[in-house]
């Protein structure tokens, strides 16, 4: 597995590292620095020591976090690579859950919902881009416009930032665009015309077939074709009437029929495209739909 150690998450001061899996588009997490976190613990050796007890208890209660850690090369302190503990997302959360007290509750709200996450900066990123004259400079409906689009919410976070990925990746079961014949298909798509709503729709579902970054797709192409949908129809999509399981089970059917995403997003049409509150509302409701 190619990673790359990057430090992006900050509680109290303290450093939480990180590795990108592109194999499985996710994160881990240093399972040391979360225990260091939560027990308030600067010496390395008792940090570790106290995983290591945890760990077994954790084993003993035949605990599934145990299973799900993954050990992989971290950056440490002196600049080399030592294989360490760490957990993905939903690790981290059910980590949280083994200290119960106040700073523990604490820190799992900061890892969900803090602005210092990933997916917090890249929020208000998508917030900023209402009022950057960038927006104005990006195209409509073609693949340079969407990589624009990316490039402007996850730069800074992301070393893929705006590019085009090279690697196979897939979601609940699906396999989206193999990579050897992703550019091919982003010339397809760019192609398909946009002068009406079905055809916007039907471009829109194959965008997110074809998935064209490692990560961030879902969040830069509801910008991308709420874009085309202001240029040909003036109009765009109220996201805060579309409920998220009912947007994410249309989403996954589209790939075979996108009658009942159509009909979704038909629905939650309005003609408030120059609505700042509009805007704000939407990006609140795609991050959202992210979340796990």
């Amino acid at each position: 597995m190619s990673s790359t150690k990057i430090s992006i998450r900050f509680f109290d001061d303290r450093e939480v590292r990180a590795v990108w899996d592109e194999e499985n588009a996710k994160w881990w997490f240093s399972v040391l620095d979360i225990v260091a976190v939560l027990t308030d613990q600067d010496d390395y050796d008792k940090t570790r020591n106290y995983w290591k007890y945890l760990k077994s208890k954790l084993k003993k209660e035949k605990n599934e976090l145990v299973s799900t850690t993954n050990q992989l090369k971290l950056v440490a302190k002196d600049g080399k690579r030592y294989l360490t503990d760490t957990l993905d997302y939903e690790g981290i959360i059910a980590l949280g859950k083994q200290f119960p007290s106040t700073k523990a509750n604490r820190f799992i709200e900061w890892f969900t919902y803090s602005d210092e996450t990933i997916d917090g900066k890249s929020k208000t990123k998508a917030y900023a881009l209402f009022e950057s004259s960038l927006i104005d400079s990006i195209e409509v409906g073609t693949t340079k416009g969407l990589q624009q689009i990316h490039a402007y919410l996850f730069g800074g976070l992301y070393d893929f930032a705006g590019q085009i990925r090279k690697k196979n990746i897939s979601k609940g079961g699906f396999q989206f665009a193999a990579a050897q014949f992703l550019d091919n298909s982003l010339r397809q798509i760019e192609q398909m015309p946009q002068t009406n709503f079905d055809e916007i729709v039907e471009k829109y579902v194959e965008m997110n077939i074809a998935h064209p970054f490692m990560e961030g797709n879902g969040r830069s192409t509801r910008i991308w074709l709420d874009m085309m949908l202001k240029q040909s129809l003036k109009c765009c999509v109220d996201w805060s009437k579309i409920d998220k399981n009912d947007y994410m089970r249309a989403m996954e059917k589209s790939a075979t029929n996108s009658e009942t995403l159509n009909a979704l997003l038909k629905n939650a049409l309005t003609d408030q495209i120059n609505s700042r509150e509009m805007y704000m509302k939407g990006i609140d409701y795609s991050y959202y739909y992210e979340e796990n």
